[in-house]
C-alpha cells in the first residue's frame, strides 16, 4: 500500500507501532552505512534512499525527474519490504547477499530486489548493514549506466535483421477497382516479406 506521506517522519507515524518499530530499525541500519552521495526521502510512496540529481543529474532512466532509486523501505498490506536496487543491479554483490544471509540461518525471501518480512527478528541486520555499505554512490552510477548500455545493446541488436533474413515489414496498399480509376484508396495492408 502506497503511503501519501510526503516526509520520513510523516509515513513513521502514521504505521501502527510494531511496523514502525521494525521500519525504524532497519532504516537507522540504512542510514548508519549509507556513503556520501545518498539521501533519504520519500519515493514511490516509501521511505527511499537515493542519488540526487546534484549528483547524478540525469535522474532515474524510467522517470528522470526522480532521483536514482538506490533502496528503499516499505510497509505493505501482509508483510514489510526492502528493496535493495544496489544488489539487483550486480550479480557478484547479489552472490555476496544471498550467501551471507545463508550464514545467518534466517529464512531469505526475496525477489529480483524487495526482501520481504515480517517482523525485525527476520532480518540479520549487519548483512543488510554490510550491503549498504560495499556499494558507494560512484560504483552505483558506474553499475547502473553499466546495465543501461548493456539493455541498449540487446535492444540495438534485436532490432538489426540477422543477415540471410528477410526484410522489415513493409506497408502496401490494396487498392480497388475504383481506386485504379483515380479515387482514394479504400484499405491498407501490412504485408510481410519473407
Amino acid at each position: 500500500m502506497q503511503s501519501k506521506a510526503k516526509t520520513v517522519k510523516a509515513y513513521l507515524a502514521e504505521l501502527p507501532e510494531d511496523r514502525r518499530i521494525a521500519i525504524d530499525a532497519v532504516r537507522k541500519v540504512f542510514l548508519k552505512n549509507l556513503s556520501k552521495g545518498f539521501e533519504e526521502g520519500m519515493l514511490y510512496g516509501a521511505i527511499a534512499y537515493y542519488v540526487p540529481h546534484s549528483v547524478y543529474p540525469p535522474g532515474y532512466h524510467c522517470d528522470p525527474k526522480i532521483p536514482l532509486p538506490f533502496a528503499g523501505l516499505a510497509s505493505q498490506k501482509n508483510h514489510m519490504a526492502l528493496s535493495l536496487m544496489c544488489v539487483y543491479q550486480d550479480s557478484d554483490h547479489e552472490a555476496w547477499f544471498r550467501q551471507a544471509w545463508a550464514k545467518t540461518g534466517k529464512k531469505l525471501d526475496m525477489g529480483k530486489s524487495c526482501v520481504r518480512f515480517r517482523k525485525l527478528d527476520d532480518l540479520p541486520l549487519k548483512v543488510i548493514g554490510e550491503a549498504i555499505k560495499r556499494v558507494s554512490a560512484k560504483k552505483f552510477i558506474k553499475n547502473y549506466e553499466s546495465v543501461l548500455e548493456s539493455m541498449a545493446g540487446r535492444r540495438s541488436k534485436a532490432s538489426r535483421p540477422k543477415s540471410g533474413t528477410a526484410a522489415p515489414t513493409r506497408k502496401t496498399t490494396r487498392q480497388s477497382k475504383s481506386n485504379r480509376a483515380g479515387k482514394t484508396p479504400s484499405k491498407t495492408r501490412t504485408k510481410r516479406t519473407k
